[in-house]
């Protein structure tokens, strides 16, 4: 059998369809309906593939609906239809006193999820015929990894619910609660990736260059760097990933001007900007994977606690980055 990307896919898919039936079920939740319909939504999108595209005969068709899915989960959680529920939880003192139990041997699991990836992707390496009979002919360094993670986490689980003797509902109790305290912020990653190549696509990057060249000085070196900095940590802010912004700024600032017109390093200028798009990362809640999981991780009052730390750091950061870059890319 060979071994396919959809196939973790539809893992995930199949645990959020899991977690969305317990949400319907859960009659201490007040908006356990829709609350699980967000969910059920967003499970069903992981099982759309290529076979869906065979099944209709139209892609236009397949995406137009998966965008009516994912503008019908944005109402459902603007409306507040995702809520808090009953999870099963224990009690402190319960907690504490299994803490005490299990001691530093709660840090197993954890680890083991790296642990198992590495010698995954080690193993596959050098062992290339073992590797192409598992997923097929050609370069599966991708899918190797994110394989040899879910089977580290699967490996992960089995320690865990060893270690503590729960039953298997239980981690998926704790999926539930901490799905249901994020909302709709657990959507945000995905659908930022793709936003970037939306923007670049429409020539945001363009409009960006002839906005920059015609209302800024641009031919003085310090303005054209701190503009470039400045947007770079701006649109991440936006966008919630440095990632998605690169393409943009640089395309409309960096390289048109930086290299193009000042004589800049390229090379400086990426390693620079990137790391200005990720100060712009530590001082916004769209980067819901950094700032907003971990207040929920935590259970933070504050879920912008995380940001509110993180802004006087990121600030500094983008100030030194403006030094930096104006100094060392012209050398």
């Amino acid at each position: 059998m060979i071994v396919k990307q959809e196939m973790l896919y539809w893992l995930a898919g199949a645990t959020l369809l899991i977690i969305a039936v317990m949400s319907w079920r859960d009659k201490y939740n007040p908006r356990r309906v829709t609350t699980g319909l967000f969910w059920g939504i967003y499970g069903l999108l992981f099982f759309i593939g290529d076979w869906s595209y065979q099944l209709v005969g139209d892609h236009r068709l397949v995406n137009i609906c998966v965008g009516i899915a994912v503008v019908g989960m944005a109402l459902l959680a603007g409306f507040g239809g995702v809520r808090l529920g009953h999870y099963s939880q224990r009690t402190p003192q319960q907690r504490e006193a299994s803490a005490k139990r299990l001691a530093s041997r709660l840090f197993i699991p954890a680890l083991a999820i790296p642990l198992v990836t590495v010698i995954g992707v080690a193993f596959f390496t050098f062992n290339p015929p073992i590797q192409q009979q598992l997923f097929g002919a050609g370069n599966h360094a991708t899918l190797v990894t994110l394989f040899s993670m879910t089977f580290g986490m699967l490996f992960a689980l089995i320690l865990a619910l060893t270690l503590t003797g729960e039953r298997i509902s239980q981690p998926l109790q704790e999926a539930r609660r901490l799905l249901d305290s994020v909302g709709c912020a657990f959507l945000l990653p995905q659908i930022l990736a793709m936003l970037g190549l939306l923007f670049t696509a429409a020539g945001v990057g363009n409009s960006l260059s002839w906005l920059t060249e015609q209302y800024l000085a641009v031919d003085n070196r310090l303005v054209a760097v701190i503009v470039y900095v400045m947007g770079m940590a701006l649109l991440t802010m936006i966008m919630g990933n440095a990632f998605a912004a690169f393409p943009i700024v640089t395309a409309g600032v960096g390289i048109p001007i930086l290299v193009l017109q000042q004589g800049g390093n390229p090379a400086v200028m990426a390693a620079i900007g990137m790391f200005s798009g990720y100060c712009g990362t530590l001082m916004t809640p769209m980067a819901a994977n950094f700032n907003i999981v971990p207040a929920a991780l935590l259970g933070l009052p504050d879920k912008n606690a995380v940001i509110k730390a993180q802004i006087p750091t990121g600030v500094i950061l983008l100030g030194i980055n403006i030094i930096l870059l104006y100094y060392l890319m012209f050398l």
